[in-house]
């Protein structure tokens, strides 16, 4: 796609083809960035979704993280993660035990087999994140980071803001 002429947009509208827009440049990054890591780890038996999970748990609660612990912690929903939760279990990489005081609930901890797994996922994606953070200049790349947290975190209050799909109520209150 050729690069566009991007100055002057500011009295555009902000959906305008004219400008830089939110929604597809994030749909861009994310999409190449997961299709580039699954084609690079697919040797391995592993997917996106489970490094991201085996990272979380790495990095969470050293009991174990519960469901809904690891559906925050990788900005997801329930049923994926109750699938993901499933496979890691079955693969050996992770244990389930239930939690100590919601009955309800499981811990889901990392085995050492899930560790080893991660560890040779996180050398690939490592040298991916460092691969595509090489376009901009070494001074900026923490401040991008910084800000595309920011901006994750605005999404994701979005979204906890917005009506719950399949509401009629809520789709009926804003027509």
């Amino acid at each position: 796609m050729p690069d566009r002429d991007y100055s002057g947009t500011d009295a555009l509208p902000i959906d305008s083809p004219e400008r830089r827009r939110l929604p597809p440049l994030l749909r861009r990054a994310w999409y190449g960035l997961n299709q580039s890591f699954r084609r690079r780890i697919y040797h391995t038996g592993a997917t996106p979704d489970q490094f991201t999970a085996l990272r979380c748990l790495l990095e969470g609660d050293s009991k174990g993280l519960t469901q809904g612990d690891l559906t925050r912690a990788m900005s997801s929903d329930p049923n994926t993660i109750a699938s993901l939760a499933s496979r890691l279990e079955s693969l050996g990489w992770v244990n389930r035990k239930p939690h100590e005081s919601d009955k309800r609930a499981y811990r889901i901890r990392i085995s050492p087999a899930g560790r080893r797994k991660y560890e040779q996922l996180r050398r690939v994606a490592v040298d991916l994140q460092a691969q595509v953070l090489s376009v901009l200049p070494a001074s900026e790349r923490e401040s991008f980071l910084a800000r595309l947290a920011v901006v994750a975190d605005a999404c994701r209050v979005a979204a906890e803001c917005s009506p719950r799909a399949g509401s009629r109520r809520a789709i009926a209150e804003s027509d």
